[in-house]
Parts: structure tokens; sequence; C-alpha cells
């Protein structure tokens, strides 16, 4: 059996990541996921959060997604974010300012719209925070 498969994470604007990967985890809206080789065929939609690859020699890569779909084949994961960014490119001080305007926009409440906008920003800030929190957690 293969100890590697094929991975693809890409967003609408660039592809982030093409190579072999021994595991993919993710968080998709059921709870986290983690594909090995050999996992069934699968496709599940992705919410705010994490997205890490490890590699056969350990070592592994952390990315932020703000959701989108991760699709499972014969030795194969696509990651197709709606926008994706390397772990060590999130800016803390903008999530943090996010979180913050977002919080003030559901306390205001003007639209059930507004209301819902600023739900989804609140949760792909705090999702951000807490891919920069597992980063800062695996380089302590």
């Amino acid at each position: 059996m293969a100890t590697t498969m094929k991975c693809n994470v890409v967003s609408a604007e660039q592809s982030l990541y093409e190579g072999e990967v021994q595991m993919v985890v993710a968080a998709g809206d059921l709870g986290d996921l983690g594909i090995t080789p050999g996992h069934a065929p699968l496709i599940t939609s992705l919410k705010p959060g994490p997205v890490r690859l490890v590699f056969e020699n350990g070592d592994d890569e952390l990315f932020f997604v703000s959701g989108g779909f991760l699709e499972v084949i014969p030795s194969q994961i696509t990651v197709l974010a709606d926008t994706a960014e390397r772990a060590e490119n999130l800016d803390e001080a903008a999530a943090l300012h996010a979180q913050e305007e977002a919080k003030r926009l559901l306390d205001e409440q003007q639209s059930e719209f507004e209301y819902s906008r600023a739900a989804v920003e609140l949760a792909e800030a705090v999702a951000r925070i807490r891919v920069i929190e597992q980063l800062r957690q695996r380089r302590a």
C-alpha cells in the first residue's frame, strides 16, 4: 500500500501546494477529518479553520482556509478553498481586529443579512486566530 498520496491545495486566487503527503487533517462541517492513503472516495464541505499537511519525513505545513470543499479520490486529495493562506503568512493583529469588528456588528444587529454576514466574518476571524495559535504551539 502506498505511504503517500498526491495533494493539491488551491483557492480562487492561487495554487498553494501541489505534491505528495502522508496525511491531511482538515476542519469539515461535521468535524475534523484525517485522510491517509487508501481512504474511501469522499467529498465534504470545509468550515473556516486549519488544514494540516503531514509529509512522509514527519514535517508538516499548516494552512488557513475560509471554507470550501475537500475531495478524496483514489491516491489524490484536493482542497478547493474559497480563500486560503499559509499559516505563517497570517496577520494576528488583523485577525484580532476583524474579530472585534465582527463582534461589534453582531451587537448592533442591524438587519438579518448584516447579522449573518457579521457571523460569517466572526467565524473566519476566530478560525484565523485558531490557526495562528496552532502554529505558535508547534514552534514552542
